[in-house]
């Protein structure tokens, strides 16, 4: 399935959402052990997690009456892979920065 990138933005507009996935990166959770890092109720966790489910970054697996919910890497690599089409533009404005100052040195060198 391919990743809906907008989804995806959206769930990482939230702070509390990116603390979410930084928990979710050290081990899989249940939404009881997610809710015992945060100051807010079980439901308001659990809409976090339904957003971050709908961007593709983290996936959720039953284990008898649990729902466990998982990192997915794939769907941050998704986001990443969009983010490194700018690279080439930073890239390129760095370099002319770059020359701006080294021509700026050497006229003044001269």
């Amino acid at each position: 399935m391919k990743q809906d990138v907008q989804n995806s933005f959206r769930a990482l507009a939230d702070p509390t959402r990116r603390m979410i996935l930084m928990h979710l990166s050290t081990k899989d959770m249940t939404i009881g052990e997610v809710t015992d890092h945060f100051g807010m109720t079980r439901a308001a966790v659990k809409k976090h997690l339904n957003i971050l489910e709908s961007g593709q970054l983290i996936s959720v697996h039953r284990n008898g009456r649990e729902r466990i919910n998982r990192l997915e890497p794939m769907g941050l690599k998704s986001v990443a892979d969009w983010m490194s089409y700018f690279d080439g533009f930073w890239n390129e404005r760095l370099n002319n920065l770059k020359t701006a100052i080294e021509t700026e040195q050497g006229d003044k060198n001269a």
